[in-house]
């Protein structure tokens, strides 16, 4: 493993993570003509994370199966989704902006503890 490449994984895994987050919580509140490029930047910082992720894995367990790694994946694909439910479902701004922390939250739970 090369440290540089596994340095350099993780910078844009985290870069990647605060770029969807900070879209999603930024279509909670934006204007329905900033739809297409809050998307845009939401679904490019999803798809680094997914790659840096995989590749993360591959790299540190060898394609291990875990279940933390099952549960981070799950909120993963929620938070991808959140910006575009944001815009169709203004009125539950407030209550996706709580599934999102919660999502995050526990995606980097689930990294550093490790349950199953």
């Amino acid at each position: 493993m090369n440290p540089y490449e596994s340095n350099l994984l993780h910078v844009l895994h985290v870069a990647a993570a605060l770029v969807l987050m900070g879209q999603t919580f930024y279509a909670f509140a934006a204007p329905p003509e900033t739809r297409r490029k809050v998307l845009i930047w939401a679904g490019g910082a999803s798809l680094v994370m997914l790659l840096t992720g995989v590749r993360l894995w591959q790299m540190v367990f060898g394609f291990a199966p875990a279940g933390w790694l099952i549960v981070k994946i799950v909120c993963w694909l929620g938070l991808s989704a959140l910006a575009g439910i944001a815009y169709r479902r203004r009125e539950l701004a407030g209550v996706l902006t709580w599934v999102a922390m919660i999502l995050a939250v526990t995606a980097v739970a689930m990294v550093y503890v490790k349950p199953f």
